[in-house]
This record gives C-alpha cells, structure tokens and sequence, in this order.
C-alpha cells in the first residue's frame, strides 16, 4: 500500500499473530530441508513480505522486470551481460525468483547477482567442470560439507564442517567447494530455504598446524568468494567453535576478502558454547559437534540428496 503522510496501514489480527508467531519459533516450525517445499508455511510467508518486501504481485513483476533486464543489457558492450543472458536462456520464473528474494526484490541488485554468479563459473571454471551428482557423492559421504536434516529455529539450513579429520591431501579444498556447488543448486530448490538461508557451523576441534600451514590463501580466497555474491543464497551465520589459538592465523588470511555484512555475522565461539547452543539447538546436532544426536552420518545426507547409491557405482574418493 503506498504510503500516504498522516496516515497508516491497519495490521490485521493475523499478520500480528504470525509476527508473534515469528518470536517464537521452534525448530518444528519448519519444513523438510531435502526436496522441494509443498507448501511456505503461513509464518515464513509473513518474513518474507517484511525481510524481503515480497508479495505475490511483487513476485510477477519482479520477475518480469528482471528478464527485460537481462536481455537489455545483453545488447550493450559488456561481456559479462552477453553472458548472463545466455546464462540464463530457457530458466523458468522459479530460478529468476531465487535472485530477486536474494537481494530483497530489488531488481537491479538481482542482476548483480546473476552477473556474479555468472562470473564466479568463469573465474574458477575447475569447479565446474563435470560438476554432477554422482563427481561430488563420495565427498559428501565423507561428511564435506554436511547439512541437517532440521532446519534450525529460524528456519535456515544448517550446513557442517568438522575439520577433525580432513586430510586435504586425500580430499582436496576444490573437492570440498564442488560438493558446496552442488549442494547450494540443490538446496535452493526449496522456497523456505531461498526466504531463511543457511548458517555455517565450523567444528576446529583437532584442527593442526599441519593443516593450518597447508590451506592455500587463494583457496580460502575462492571460498569466499562463493559465500559472496555468487549463489542467490542467504549466508545469516557462520559459526566457529573448539577453534584452537592459531586458528587466527588462517581467520586472519580470510578476513581481507570478507565484506561487512558478512564479516558481521561471523561468531567465534571457542569452547564456551552456552550462547552458540541458544541459536543452533543441541538436539538437531550430532555428537561430534556437541549435540544430542548420534554422529553425523554422510552416507544418510548424500542419499537424501541424490537417492540410493546405484550398485557398481564407484565410492572411491
């Protein structure tokens, strides 16, 4: 409704009851993280319209604005447009949506963002390349990244890194960013996901010197720039815990390539725990990272992802 001086929006009952609602969450409260989203729920809706100025007319035209844009600047001089607009031929409403929620509808920070997550394929094409379920299955079976199968009381993704046992000579940095790639495509299928984002929990407990020393700066750098401007993802959190002293070392390489908005939501917990259990809950974590489930099985979230392992299929790293 435009905004007229001297006057107001009334708030319905029901808009103040979801609001309410939306204080008070639950990890319950939330959809399935695997597959697609039946239905938002009534509460992640009402988010949406307040977070990210989303309504169902706004959806139309957004949409529509953003593929005039697309094929606007493809007739102009920068390769990059050229790019974004081959990109891009033939993707559904579905896809363009997942950009414009990304960046709170407005649409020209949305096609910022398709021009980054364009680029980003052209600046590291290695991660791409032959980049299928079945080239990432092993890694995440090991556990490179994790997810959770409950979203967290806000409703975002919880996504894992146990460092413990990482052996990157076994296991490459590229290896690990390739199963991140394929499992953001994935996961962003799912609107309660586009609208709540993903948090990051970073176990450091064993991490070692060796391991320290032997993460390259341009990797950690191609990290970053993945969690920046290249997926239409919402990063709200990346949480560090058990981290030891020279942990700041390798933070302290990251920290240049991190922008504000996200360094802001960057929490270094150590082994003091009793406020990263008030926004992560023990009872959606697994053991190895503290919580109340049995430990984290990747075999589990790589079939809930891909389906059953077919017979013969190779699970050599």
């Amino acid at each position: 409704m435009t905004s007229v001086p001297g006057t107001f929006r009334i708030v319905s009952e029901e808009e103040q009851a979801l609001r309410l609602k939306l204080e008070r969450l639950t990890t319950k409260d939330h959809g399935p993280v695997f597959g697609k989203c039946e239905k938002i729920p009534a509460h992640t809706l009402q988010k949406a319209k307040d977070e990210l100025n989303e309504t169902p007319e706004k959806q139309e035209l957004a949409i529509k604005e953003l593929q005039d844009l697309v094929k606007e600047r493809a007739d102009g001089r920068e390769e990059i447009c050229k790019a974004v607009a081959e990109k891009v031929n033939g993707k559904d409403s579905a896809f363009f949506l997942r950009f414009i929620r990304a960046r709170k509808f407005d649409v020209n920070r949305a096609y910022d963002l398709l021009k980054g997550y364009v680029n980003f394929r052209q600046q590291y094409p290695e991660l791409f390349e032959n980049l299928t379920p079945e080239a990432v299955r092993s890694t995440i079976e090991a556990g490179y990244p994790g997810i959770l199968s409950s979203r967290d009381k806000y409703g975002r993704v919880v996504l894992l890194f146990n460092i413990e046992n990482w052996d990157y000579e076994e296991i490459t940095f590229d290896e690990i960013l390739r199963a991140y790639c394929v499992i953001l495509e994935r996961l962003l299928e799912n609107e309660e996901t586009q609208i709540n984002g993903f948090c990051i929990v970073e176990n450091f407990k064993g991490f070692t010197v060796q391991q320290a020393s032997g993460i390259k700066p341009s990797e950690l750098k191609k990290m970053v720039d993945m969690l920046q401007d290249s997926f239409p993802a919402r990063f709200k959190a990346v949480y560090f815990i058990h981290q030891p002293w020279y942990f700041t070392t390798t933070y302290n390489v990251v920290k240049p390539f991190l922008k504000n908005k996200l360094l802001e939501r960057v929490f270094v917990h150590g082994d003091e725990l009793e406020s990263f259990y008030k926004e992560i809950d023990a009872d959606i974590l697994p053991a190895d990272f503290g919580g109340n489930l049995p430990k984290y099985n990747g075999k589990d979230t790589a079939e809930k992802l891909f389906g059953p392992r077919m017979d013969g299929e190779d699970t050599a790293l």
